[in-house]
């Protein structure tokens, strides 16, 4: 298994525009993609962050060719302040 912890710069003032989209991005991924089995948005004093976890790597890539998730992406165009910090980590157990 494959999980990702990423980190989510959000611009100032749009955190409710952001959280609307992810959430709803959330929604989608869970729904349509069977080797995703995390998708969740957190959130503490530092910021956003999405923790996901992937069967394998072919679910990994189904979820980055998506529908959903490039459509989303375009939706983030506005409301971000810089690129996502995304660490990488296979599960031991």
């Amino acid at each position: 298994m494959i999980a990702l912890l990423a980190r989510l710069n959000v611009a100032e003032g749009k955190e409710s525009e952001f959280e609307t989209v992810m959430l709803g991005l959330a929604e989608q991924v869970r729904a349509n993609e069977p080797g995703n089995q995390l998708y969740t948005l957190v959130k503490d004093d530092d910021g956003y962050a999405v923790m996901e976890l992937y069967s394998d790597e072919d679910a990994l890539a189904a979820h980055g060719s998506s529908d959903h998730f490039k459509a989303a992406g375009a939706k983030f165009a506005g409301l971000m302040a810089g690129p996502p910090d995304i660490k990488r980590f296979e599960v031991v157990g």
